[in-house]
């Protein structure tokens, strides 16, 4: 149930805090009627009383759940976009902004409401991670490859290239599947743009 934290503070409780839970549809009216009752964490609601989407995740979120819901791939999605699976996914996951054909789009696929589909054409505050150190086993393996092969990288491109760095904005990715006897294996293949620092 959709519903919000309120805090009845007062002495006509006879307690100093009291924690309730309670759905949306008794929000307004009780802090209307209620002097004693003030919001804490409260979501936003529209004239009409309904809860209004307040950040992308929420419509990351949606995404997810309606692929689930509807069985799609995100190679499905890429195809309907034109766009490769990887751009694709990261904007369906929050990290890209769409333009509004592309929001649309997406919108058509997953049952979006109108609301959602705009906030696809916001640019996002980037950064997907809830923790500087990944826990997911998957992601922590590409901290740990970083934390091992980081400086090498480094080394190595600076060496071919020059003082700078590798663009993850004029940049692709490849992940395919490559088959292997011995057991299927990740293939990614990365393209940024190499960026020197400039002298002035």
């Amino acid at each position: 149930m959709t519903g919000v934290l309120l805090c009845a503070l007062g002495k006509q409780c006879g307690l100093s805090s009291v924690v309730l839970w309670l759905p949306v549809s008794t929000f307004k009216p009780l802090l209307r009627d209620s002097g004693m009752l003030t919001a804490w964490n409260k979501p936003y609601l529209n004239q009409e009383g309904a809860v209004m989407i307040s950040n992308r995740e929420q419509v990351t979120q949606m995404i997810l759940a309606a692929k689930v819901s509807k069985g799609l791939k995100w190679a499905e999605v890429a195809g309907a976009l034109g766009l490769s699976k990887e751009w694709v996914t990261a904007a369906c996951l929050g990290q890209m902004a769409l333009s509004k054909a592309q929001a649309e789009t997406v919108g058509e696929m997953f049952g979006l409401a109108d609301e959602a589909i705009a906030w696809l054409q916001i640019v996002p505050y980037k950064g997907s991670l809830p923790t500087s150190v990944p826990t997911d086993p998957l992601i922590y393996r590409w901290y740990e490859l970083v934390s091992v092969y980081g400086v090498t990288l480094k080394e190595l491109i600076h060496e071919e290239f020059g003082d700078g760095i590798m663009s993850a904005i004029d940049f692709s990715m490849d992940i395919q599947r490559e088959i292997d006897p011995k057991g299927d294996r990740v293939k990614v293949v990365m393209s940024g743009k190499f960026l020197p620092y400039k002298q002035y």
